[in-house]
């Protein structure tokens, strides 16, 4: 299989933590795409041109992390990082993963306007809409982080490649105001060491 991905980009991260945690990562072949190149075969795999796009060995093509994710851990078995029972559980999951992406979008969005706009025309409200969906998001889940476990689920996969993110692209600010989650993802960190191999230097 191949992955069209960027080394920054956290929801490639996402896709490539769950390969590993699922031992799946030694059957995907990492191809970096540039989003902006209309020449690049990204667009042709995906009309979207988006990452992560992950192009099957029978030549199929599925785009969007969430889908890449769900694809794999059913590669592997099925309800190993998305449970599939009780329906409480799996929509927990499923839940935690969307406030992770959300954040994640959020940020993505910030680092969009600052480079593409120049700084005389950026929009102080859409900076602070999408600043507003990342400190609520990270308040609700401080009041109640999620635990780590042993193999982790997509939603713990997600949050800790959120705040990865935050760290790469917002030098760590969210640290200071949020240390349970800081102790979140050192526990997460530690446990799970595609966390570390999946780093934007990797």
């Amino acid at each position: 299989m191949i992955l069209r991905s960027a080394a920054a980009s956290p929801f490639v991260r996402k896709v490539r933590i769950a390969a590993a945690v699922l031992g799946l990562d030694s059957r995907i072949h990492i191809v970096a795409a540039d989003t902006a190149d209309p020449n690049d075969d990204l667009r042709t795999q995906n009309p979207l041109g988006k990452i992560p796009t992950l192009v099957l060995d029978d030549g199929a093509v599925l785009y969007d992390s969430r889908v890449i994710v769900e694809y794999l851990d059913h590669l592997a078995g099925g309800g190993r990082i998305i449970p599939t029972q009780p329906a409480a559980a799996r929509f927990d999951v499923l839940k935690l993963q969307a406030l992770a992406d959300g954040i994640m979008d959020a940020s993505v969005l910030l680092v969009y306007e600052t480079r593409w706009r120049d700084a005389t025309k950026h929009e102080p409200k859409w900076i602070d809409l999408q600043a507003g969906k990342v400190e609520r998001a990270l308040a609700v889940l401080e009041a109640a982080p999620p635990r780590v476990d042993a193999l982790p689920h997509v939603g713990q996969i997600a949050l800790a490649c959120a705040l990865g993110y935050r760290d790469l692209r917002f030098a760590g600010t969210w640290r200071e105001t949020h240390p349970r989650l800081v102790q979140f993802l050192d526990r997460f960190s530690a446990a799970v060491p595609a966390y570390a191999a999946t780093g934007p230097q990797a």
